[in-house]
């Protein structure tokens, strides 16, 4: 009974509203505030719908991360975006991808590192690093199995209640960039039956800051590629996505992301399903991210 009320409380938390403030050059957005059980505060959602959405259609879906970055360059604090509603559009009017909606999962700016944080490599470094990096990176908490239980148990489901979804995790994928990449390929990791892929954008793998670290590998990196060891899901069904630029932040990112390239290849993952690439001249940004966003689409989407 007590787990029926909790249920009942938070469902009633979410209500769409229209896409107030966001402007998109194709198909519709829904705004949905939510207030999950396990997190402090509400948290906005937006649905994209492509021009033409038809219940009587099924559509994949595509999580994403940092939702208020993908849409509207001019609501945005460095103005620029994904342009996910363009590029997805394009991608399903040339009958590339299967038939899609994107679900924006705004970030809280002061908890952003905590809760795209892999939690469960904290488990494989030792006590004293452990209780450091929650003390001085994520504001006295972890939260990234939160985060991912808001998104399968409670985002997930309304979803597949009020849209017109395919739920099975061939049709359900995530996609990010920096620690939204690391989120994302966590996920895949974590609830292999609800995600069939993982496209990881400029993915921060060295996971505490690069210029302090100069390039040299790090006890936290190291954790987390022994965490995807064991727990990266049966490559036959499902698909990873990764790349990385050369400039900004993301010029760091070349050892650390030919470790992990390393370590999904150990596991079976071929390039049928999985891809890595670099892209040089490219930066640690939204614009960078807009010009290659077809691509994990196509991989992980396409028909």
């Amino acid at each position: 009974m007590k787990r029926l009320l909790i249920l009942i409380s938070c469902m009633i938390m979410f209500f769409p509203l229209p896409g107030k403030g966001q402007k998109v050059c194709c198909g519709t957005i829904d705004r949905i505030t939510i207030s999950p059980v396990e997190l402090n505060e509400p948290r906005t959602i937006d649905v994209w719908l492509p021009e033409g959405y038809d219940t009587t259609r099924k559509y994949a879906v595509v999580y994403m991360h940092d939702g208020q970055m993908l849409f509207d360059s001019t609501a945005t604090w460095n103005h620029q975006e994904w342009g996910a509603d363009e590029i997805a559009s394009e991608l399903m009017a040339q009958n590339k991808i299967r038939p899609c909606i994107i679900v924006g999962i705004w970030n809280r700016s002061a908890y952003r590192y905590s809760e795209y944080f892999p939690e469960k490599t904290l488990d494989l470094i030792s006590k004293w690093h452990h209780a450091r990096m929650i003390r001085k990176m994520m504001q006295g908490k972890a939260l990234g199995d939160v985060y991912l239980r808001f998104i399968v148990n409670e985002l997930k489901p309304y979803i597949d209640s009020h849209y017109s979804t395919y739920t099975d995790w061939a049709n359900t994928i995530t996609i990010g960039a920096s620690m939204g990449g690391l989120i994302s390929l966590y996920a895949l990791c974590e609830y292999p039956d609800v995600f069939g892929g993982a496209g990881c954008l400029s993915s921060h793998f060295p996971i505490i800051d690069p210029n302090f670290l100069r390039k040299h590998d790090n006890r936290v990196a190291r954790a987390f590629r022994k965490y995807l060891v064991a727990h990266l899901p049966d490559p036959v069904s499902h698909s990873v996505y990764c790349d990385h630029g050369t400039e900004t932040l993301d010029k760091w990112y070349g050892p650390y992301q030919e470790k992990v390239d390393k370590v999904i290849s150990s596991k079976g993952y071929t390039g049928k399903n999985f891809l890595t690439v670099t892209y040089e001249g490219q930066d640690h940004s939204e614009r960078s991210w807009r010009s290659r966003f077809d691509r994990p689409m196509v991989f992980l989407l396409s028909k």
